[in-house]
C-alpha cells in the first residue's frame, strides 16, 4: 500500500477518534490499542495495515509530531476535521435575520452517538448525492412522499441566491412540510461540503439516531445561519434525508437544496452586472451586392515622399481557396489538403513562404470578422450620428468609444465606410485626419458634405489596415528570394565559430555593464560578430538590462567600425523610441535618424526626437536613398523598415541589424527589416527578447494552432543546438542569457526564476527603493513583500459582453489601494503616488470595474487616480511600478478549459503569469481563488510558496476531500455555453487592443 494510502488511513483514524470524543488521546500504545481493536477492521472482508506502518507515513507527510511515546496530530489536521460539520458547545449560535441577532439561542448538538453522521459519513452521502445530481437534477430538488423544503424567500430551481450586505451576517429558516397524507421520518440534514461561515440547527436536533416524526400537516423548522467577515461568494449544497418508516431495510429518500450567498460591499453592489448576459451575435457574412463607392478626402500635407518606391508592395488579397481551407481545417471532409499539410508541417525553409503566407491570410480573415464588433449598428448603439468640425466645415466628427485605447485602432490616414441609414448601394469612404480622446475627424467626398444635415443617421463599417499584412507577405517572399537560409536556419555552427573569437576590450560607454560580466560578453561578441552568419541572441529575463545591453553594443560598433551602417528596430513605436534615445546619450545627433511612419500622431513624438527625426513641423518627410544613406544609425519600428525595403536601400548597406523585444512580434514582423536589407553572409543580425514572456496577439485559432504564435527568438531557441544549452552551459558566441535583474525584491523574483529561469537569475535591485513595503502593516509577513489573497468570488459576465469580471476580486483590491495611499509616509514607508502602483488583469470586462472602483475610492480619499494604470498582462509588458496587483478573476473550474483552448486568463498559461508577477518591484498582491488555481501547476507552486513564507490571507483548507472542484462545480452557478459566433476566443474574452504600431 503506497505512502498517501497509508497517510489517508491515519486522518480517517484521526477523524474516527474526533467523532468519538477521543482526539486529545495522545499515547501511541492507547491509540494503537484503540486503532486495533475499534477502527483497523471496521470495514468487513478487508483489513488495514499495522498501526506502525500508519504511524510512519502520518509523519512522513508531516501530519504527526512524535515525541518518545507522545503521538499528535498537527494543527492543520486538527483544524481539518474538528469544527467542519457541528459547532462545538463552547460556542452558541446567535440568530440573526437580515444581520440584526435575536433573543434566542439554539444548542448545537454534538456527541460521540452521532459518529454514524461523522465526516466520513457525510462524504460518503456527498459523493452519492453529487454523481446523482450531475445525472438528474431536477429528480433531487423536487418534493417527495408528500414532503416539500421552502423558505420565507421563493427557491428558484432548488436555488437560493442570498446578497449580504456589509454586515455579512443572514439567518435561512428553513420549513420541512408533510403535505401528504402518510407520516414520514426525517431522519439527518447536512451540507454536502465543510462551509466553515454556516452552521445549521434544529430544535429537535434530529440525527440517525434521533429522528423525527412528521405526521401529515405538520411544519418543522431549520435554521442555518450564515456568518461571515470576508467578502465573496459562499455556495452550499444542503441534503435532507427521509423515510417512511424506521425499519434499517427501508429506503431513504433525500431532498437537495442550494443556498449562493454572495457577502458583497457597497461599492460591490454598484459593480454588479448591469444586466443579465446575453450573448453577442455576429451575423454570418455574406459577401454583399457590389455597391459604389465614393472616396473621401485623404488628410494633406501629412508627409512628403521623396523616397522613390523601387521594390514592388503587391496587394496580396486573400485568395479565394482560403475558405475551402478553412473547411479542410475544420475537418470538412472530401477536400484536397495539400495547403493543410502545408500548416500541420514543422517550419521548413523550403516550404517558409508558403506556410507563413497561409498564416497571415488565415489571421487576416480573423481580423476582418473581428473588426466587425465596433460597426455600428451594434448591440450597444442603434445608429452613428456625425457632427460638423467646427473649426474645419469640410471634416466631419465621429465619436468612436474606445478609439483612445486602440479598440479598434484607427490611425492618421486610415479609412472608415459610412452610408446614411435605409439607404443602399453607395457607400461614403472616409479617410482619418486625426484622433481626438474618443473621436476622429473624417474627411469625405462632398457628394456626402452637399447633402449632409445635423442629426443625420449613419451606419458605420470598420476595415483593417492591409499595410501591415502586405509587408509581412512581401516579407516572406523575399526571405526566400535573398537567400536568408542560414540566418533563419541555422542548423549548425559556421567552421569560424569552432576556434574562440578574439573579443575586443572595450572601454564602455556605461560603465555598470563593465562589472556585469553577461553584458559585457555579450556586447564584446556582437562587437566581434562571432556568431556570423547566424543570429547573435541576447535572452534577458525581466528586469536583466536587455534594451541597454543592445544600446551598448550600437555605441561600440558606431565607435569601432568607420565603415558600419546600423538599422535598430522594435515592434512598437515607444520601443524604438526608447532605443532612439538612449543612442543620442554618447552619439552626435547627426549620425542618428528616427524614421516614423506618417500614421503615427505627431503629438506622441518625444521632443528629444524631434530634431533627429523624419517629422518636419506637423508632416513627415521621407527623404531620398542617398541621403537616408548617409545616416551611421537608423530607428525605426519593424514595419516602417519596409519603406526601406520599398525604397531600394541595397542588402549591403546595413552591417547590422539590431532587432529589440523580438518575443513580441511575429516572425513575419520581424523579417520585415531583414527581407531585402540584410545580406546574410556580410551582414551580423541581433535579436533580443524573452521567449518566456508574451508574444504577440493573434486571433485567428488557426494561426494559433499552426504555430504563428512563436516568435523569431523563441523558434531559435527552441529549435537549433546553437541556442541550447550544452552541459548546462550556453555557447556564448551564439547566446547570451542575462542573469542579474535590476528591478525586483528577491521574494518576488523567487518562482519566476526557479520555474522559468533555471534558479540563475540574481536579485541586484537597489536595496533600498526594492525594500520599501517590507515593513508594510498589512503584509501577513514583514520583509517578504509578497502577498497572495484569497478571495471566493464568481466570474460573471453582463449585458451583450462575453468578458468575464469577479466582484469580490476589485472589492478586495480597492481595499489594499486605500491602505496604501493612506499609509504611505508612516512609519519609514516610502512616499507613494498613485502612478507607483499598477493593476493587472487578465479580461477586459475586470480592467473597467476596476477602474471605476478606482472612480470611487478616489473621491473617498479625494486623490486623481488617474495615473494609476489598469490593464491587461499585454499593456504591462516591458513596463514596472513600484507596487504590482494582479487580479486573475477565475473562480470557476469550468471556465479553465475556455482559457486553456484560446490561451487567454492566468490560468493555464505560464507566459502570462510570469508577465504579471515579474512587473512589480518592491510589493506583489495576487487576488485569487486558490481552489481554482492549485489546478494548474504553476500557480500551485506560487500559491504554496506565500504559504511556506507566510506571505498570505484567507486561504481555505487545502487538504479537503480529493473531489472538492467537481462537487463546487456542481453547486456553483450552471454555466450556459455561448452561442458560437465567428468573433475569436480572443476578442470575446479578452477584448485586446488592436495593433497601433506601423
Amino acid at each position: 500500500m503506497n505512502l498517501s494510502t497509508r497517510c489517508q488511513i491515519g486522518l480517517d483514524f484521526f477523524e474516527f477518534l474526533n467523532e468519538t470524543n477521543r482526539a486529545s488521546i495522545n499515547d501511541r500504545i492507547q491509540l494503537r490499542d484503540i486503532y486495533n481493536a475499534e477502527f483497523r477492521s471496521r470495514n468487513a472482508g478487508s483489513k488495514d495495515p499495522n498501526f506502525g506502518s500508519v504511524l510512519y507515513a502520518l509523519k512522513l507527510c508531516n501530519k504527526v509530531t512524535r515525541r518518545r511515546e507522545k503521538i499528535t496530530f498537527n494543527p492543520t489536521v486538527r483544524n481539518l476535521y474538528l469544527d467542519q460539520w457541528e459547532t462545538p458547545r463552547t460556542r452558541q449560535p446567535q440568530p440573526v435575520h437580515n444581520g440584526v441577532a435575536g433573543p434566542e439561542t439554539i444548542q448545537a448538538f454534538s456527541s460521540a452517538e452521532e459518529a454514524e453522521t461523522g465526516v466520513r459519513a457525510r462524504r460518503k452521502l456527498a459523493s452519492l448525492l453529487i454523481n446523482k445530481l450531475k445525472v438528474d437534477r431536477t429528480e433531487f430538488i423536487s418534493d417527495k412522499h408528500g414532503i416539500s423544503i421552502t423558505c420565507d424567500q421563493p427557491f428558484e430551481n432548488g436555488k437560493l441566491v442570498l446578497r449580504v450586505e456589509n454586515t455579512y451576517e443572514y439567518e435561512v429558516r428553513l420549513s420541512v412540510t408533510n403535505t401528504g397524507t402518510q407520516l414520514v421520518y426525517f431522519t439527518f440534514y447536512t451540507p454536502l461540503h465543510w462551509l466553515k461561515c454556516l452552521n445549521m440547527v434544529d430544535e429537535h436536533r434530529v440525527t440517525k439516531q434521533n429522528p423525527l416524526a412528521i405526521k401529515p400537516g405538520d411544519r418543522y423548522e431549520v435554521r442555518a445561519y450564515f456568518r461571515c467577515d470576508l467578502v465573496g461568494f459562499y455556495p452550499a449544497t444542503l441534503a435532507f434525508e427521509f423515510k417512511l418508516d424506521l425499519q434499517p431495510s427501508s429506503n431513504v429518500f433525500h431532498i437537495v437544496r442550494f443556498i449562493e450567498a454572495h457577502c458583497i460591499t457597497s461599492l460591490g453592489l454598484e459593480l454588479a452586472p448591469v444586466a443579465p448576459y446575453k450573448p453577442r451575435s455576429l451575423p454570418a457574412w455574406t459577401a454583399e451586392p457590389e455597391c459604389q463607392i465614393v472616396d473621401g478626402q485623404r488628410p494633406e500635407g501629412y508627409s512628403v515622399l521623396q523616397l522613390q518606391n523601387v521594390v514592388e508592395l503587391k496587394q496580396y488579397r486573400i485568395p479565394a481557396y482560403m475558405n475551402q481551407l478553412i473547411n479542410v481545417l475544420k475537418k470538412c471532409p472530401f477536400i484536397s489538403e495539400r495547403r493543410k499539410a502545408v500548416l500541420q508541417s514543422p517550419l521548413s525553409w523550403e516550404k517558409y513562404t508558403e506556410k507563413f503566407q497561409l498564416l497571415l491570410y488565415l489571421e487576416e480573415l480573423q481580423m476582418e470578422v473581428d473588426i466587425r464588433r465596433y460597426n455600428i449598428p451594434n448591440d450597444d448603439k442603434a445608429f452613428a450620428v456625425l457632427k460638423r468640425d467646427p473649426s474645419n466645415r469640410k471634416l466631419l466628427i465621429l465619436e468612436v468609444p474606445g478609439v483612445s485605447e486602440n479598440r479598434p485602432s484607427v490611425l492618421r490616414g486610415d479609412a472608415l465606410l459610412v452610408y446614411p441609414q435605409g439607404e443602399k448601394g453607395v457607400k461614403y469612404r472616409g479617410y482619418v485626419h486625426s484622433v481626438q480622446l474618443d473621436s476622429v475627424r473624417l474627411g469625405f467626398a462632398s457628394e456626402l458634405l452637399d447633402r449632409f444635415v445635423e442629426g443625420m443617421k449613419f451606419n458605420v463599417e470598420f476595415t483593417i489596415n492591409r499595410l501591415t499584412v502586405r509587408l509581412q507577405h512581401r516579407a516572406a517572399e523575399l526571405a526566400f528570394a535573398s537567400g536568408l537560409g542560414s540566418v533563419l536556419f541555422p542548423a549548425a555552427a559556421p567552421p569560424l565559430a569552432c576556434h574562440p573569437p578574439v573579443l575586443p576590450h572595450l572601454r564602455l560607454f556605461d560603465p555598470k555593464l563593465e562589472r556585469n560580466p553577461e553584458q559585457y560578453q555579450a556586447v564584446q561578441h556582437i562587437v566581434a560578430g562571432s556568431s556570423r552568419p547566424a543570429p547573435y541572441l541576447v535572452f534577458g529575463p525581466p528586469g536583466t538590462g536587455k534594451t541597454v545591453t543592445l544600446v551598448e553594443a550600437i555605441k561600440q560598433i558606431e565607435k569601432t567600425n568607420a565603415s558600419c551602417h546600423i538599422l535598430a528596430c522594435a515592434p512598437s513605436n515607444s520601443a524604438a523610441d526608447l532605443l532612439c534615445t538612449k543612442i543620442l546619450d554618447h552619439v552626435d545627433e547627426h549620425k542618428v535618424y528616427r524614421m516614423y511612419a506618417s500614421s503615427r500622431e505627431p503629438k506622441f513624438v518625444p521632443n528629444r526626437l524631434k530634431t533627429c527625426s523624419n517629422l518636419v513641423g506637423e508632416c513627415y518627410v521621407f527623404p531620398p536613398k542617398d541621403k537616408l544613406m548617409e545616416y551611421r544609425i537608423m530607428v525605426t519600428t519593424l514595419l516602417t523598415a519596409g519603406r526601406l525595403v520599398s525604397g531600394g536601400i541595397p542588402a549591403e548597406h546595413f552591417t547590422h541589424i539590431f532587432v529589440d523585444e523580438a518575443g513580441h512580434a511575429v516572425e513575419t514582423e520581424c523579417l520585415v527589416p531583414l527581407a531585402g536589407l540584410l545580406d546574410p553572409v556580410s551582414g551580423q543580425l541581433v535579436v533580443a527578447g524573452d521567449p518566456k514572456q508574451l508574444g504577440p496577439i493573434l486571433r485567428s485559432p488557426f494561426a494559433l494552432k499552426y504555430g504563428m504564435e512563436v516568435s523569431l527568438l523563441e523558434r531559435l531557441m527552441n529549435d537549433f543546438p546553437l541556442y541550447q544549452k550544452d552541459e548546462g552551459v550556453f555557447n556564448n558566441a551564439f547566446v547570451t542569457k542575462l542573469l542579474r535583474n535590476y528591478r525586483s525584491h528577491p521574494a518576488i523574483l523567487k518562482i519566476p526564476n526557479e520555474l522559468f529561469y533555471d534558479g540563475e537569475l540574481q536579485a541586484c535591485a537597489d536595496e533600498y527603493s526594492r525594500n520599501f513595503y517590507c515593513k508594510w502593516e498589512d503584509l501577513p509577513k514583514k520583509d517578504f513583500p509578497v502577498i497572495f489573497n484569497g478571495v471566493n468570488g464568481v466570474d460573471e459576465r453582463e449585458a451583450s459582453s462575453p468578458s468575464f469580471f469577479n466582484v469580490a476580486e476589485v472589492e478586495v483590491l480597492m481595499g489594499y489601494v486605500k491602505n496604501l495611499l493612506q499609509s504611505q509616509g508612516k512609519k519609514g514607508l516610502a512616499r507613494m503616488e498613485p502612478g507607483d502602483i499598477g493593476i493587472i488583469a487578465p479580461y477586459r470586462k475586470q480592467v473597467q470595474k476596476i477602474r471605476k472602483g478606482l472612480e470611487k475610492v478616489g473621491k473617498e480619499l479625494k486623490k486623481d487616480l488617474v495615473n494609476l494604470k489598469v490593464g491587461s498582462v499585454e499593456e504591462f509588458q516591458g513596463q514596472e511600478r513600484r507596487v504590482i496587483m494582479v487580479s486573475t478573476v477565475r473562480s470557476s473550474s469550468d471556465y479553465v478549459e475556455i482559457d486553456k483552448k484560446f490561451n487567454l486568463g492566468f490560468v493555464k498559461n505560464e507566459k502570462r503569469f510570469n508577465v504579471a508577477v515579474t512587473r512589480a518591484k518592491a510589493l506583489l498582491i495576487v487576488v485569487g481563488n486558490p481552489r481554482v488555481l492549485n489546478t494548474d501547476t504553476t500557480w500551485a507552486r506560487f500559491i504554496q510558496y506565500c504559504k511556506d513564507e507566510g506571505g498570505h490571507k484567507n486561504l481555505t483548507q487545502t487538504e479537503e476531500e480529493p473531489d472538492i472542484i467537481a462537487r463546487l462545480a456542481a453547486i456553483c452557478i450552471s454555466i450556459t455555453v455561448q452561442d458560437e459566433t465567428a468573433e475569436s476566443g480572443v476578442q470575446q474574452l479578452l477584448d485586446p487592443e488592436w495593433r497601433n504600431d506601423i
